[in-house]
């Protein structure tokens, strides 16, 4: 791990050269200086983590060097020094931004102290940044959220396939994001600048299917007043997400399989073929090849649909993104006078024990009920619904033990050792997160 670094802003030589062996000592990489106009010339040059810097100095004083500071290195941690007779300076500088003060003469207790909380500071501060970008990355690039081998390997799969133009067909259980990872492939690909139209093959009758998919030309039925565009002619472009397509209806399959056939279709009550450029996406969470064997499902049809195909796993299969997820669900859900912020450790063991029957969007709903219901900044148990809570007791020990030993593990290596920021991705304090690497034996 790089040794953080340090820039010492001193006029008096003696203090300064104490100030440089007391911290490299202490195994910070420090560079010295005598005044603030040559602190800038250095931090022009490169970021440095924090800087201690005295008030009285020949030239530009502290409190200019720290508004300089704060315009242009807002991630540069400052400590000021201070004498004692110039204690109200030191509280302007904190009005100003910095982050502690120190009394001369210096205890070296004391200073050590303060830089060992300031540099905590900074890397919670450059970790908030990463997952700011990491969060607009993911807005950007993919809607999926968990670092799991199982979900890295799934948004390594949506990346590589969203480069392809072929049809994909999604398999999984309900609740587990297929819609999210049809838009990811959609945002990836050559064609998100168009649009994505989703619709699900079971919430319509065969006749509104076929008015939704395909529009309607004028009084081509009763009340058709006028002409409309169909999802399929919307979508010219683009891409269209077929959910739960096991429950097409037969006759609405041959339509369908026409269109990818041939590329075009005709409006309800329409005489003229509309040529479509669509990039078709679905989705089932029931076996499409047992369907086709009953006669449920057209052959044809499944093959034109699985040209590749995904699994998106159930929440069962990646238990370590729970942690990740709730955390993801409690910024995204919280409204104005909604306190949680944080989970404990009973709540999350409860949690990572539970089957979740409906995947993630049932963790998704646990998180909100949670957020409606809680008074404080933490969710504890009694937040979880009855029959939750009381799954306590039928996670054996062990497994437990060894999720939270490879998250841990996990963790630990994505903040390349990094204790503070580790405990703060865990929503744990760094004494309980010390406590469970002695315990795992992850020194």
């Amino acid at each position: 791990m790089t040794a953080a670094s340090i820039l010492v802003i001193e006029d008096e030589r003696i203090a300064r050269e104490n100030l440089t062996h007391v911290l490299t000592g202490s195994g910070y990489m420090v560079t010295a200086i005598a005044s603030a106009e040559e602190g800038m010339r250095e931090l022009d040059k490169k970021e440095f983590d924090l800087v201690i810097t005295d008030l009285m100095l020949p030239g530009m004083d502290g409190i200019q060097l720290l508004e300089h500071i704060r315009a242009h290195h807002p991630l540069t941690i400052v400590i000021v020094v201070t004498g004692h007779a110039t204690v109200a300076n030191a509280v302007k500088a904190m009005q100003k931004g910095a982050h502690s003060y120190i009394a001369k003469p210096l205890k070296l207790d004391e200073l050590r102290l303060q830089v060992e909380r300031a540099l905590e500071q900074h890397a919670l501060s450059v970790e908030v940044r990463r997952l700011r970008e990491i969060i607009a990355q993911g807005k950007r690039d993919l809607p999926l959220v968990g670092e799991s081998d199982a979900f890295v390997q799934l948004k390594k799969d949506v990346r590589q396939l969203a480069q392809m133009n072929c049809n994909v067909l999604i398999q999984g259980e309900t609740g587990t994001g297929k819609e999210l990872v049809a838009q990811g492939i959609h945002m990836l690909s050559t064609r998100s600048g168009e649009r994505f139209m989703a619709i699900n093959c079971g919430t319509f009758t065969a006749e509104l299917m076929d008015k939704e998919l395909f529009g309607h030309e004028k009084e081509a039925f009763t009340g058709a007043n006028r002409g409309q565009k169909g999802i399929l002619e919307a979508a010219d472009g683009g891409t269209v997400f077929f959910d739960e397509i096991g429950e097409l209806p037969l006759n609405m399959q041959v339509k369908l399989l026409r269109v990818l056939q041939e590329r075009n279709f005709l409006r309800v009550g329409g005489t003229k073929e509309i040529p479509v450029d669509i990039r078709v996406i679905a989705a089932t969470n029931c076996d499409l090849h047992e369907l086709v064997e009953k006669g449920e499902f057209r052959q044809d049809l499944y093959y034109r649909l699985n040209v590749v195909t995904l699994h998106a796993p159930p929440l069962r299969e990646h238990r370590e993104d729970i942690p990740i997820l709730i955390g993801h669900f409690l910024e995204k859900h919280r409204q104005p006078g909604q306190t949680i912020n944080s989970i404990d450790q009973d709540t999350l063991d409860i949690l990572m024990s539970y089957p979740f029957p409906g995947n993630v969007r049932e963790l998704e709903n646990i998180v909100q009920r949670a957020l409606a219901l809680g008074q404080g900044t933490t969710f504890t148990p009694e937040l979880l619904p009855a029959e939750i809570a009381e799954t306590e007791a039928k996670a054996p020990l062990a497994t437990l033990e060894d999720m939270e030993k490879s998250y841990i593990r996990k963790v630990l290596a994505s903040s390349a050792g990094n204790k503070t920021q580790a405990a703060r991705i865990l929503g744990i304090d760094r004494v309980s997160l010390w406590r469970k690497i002695k315990r795992y034996h992850l020194e």
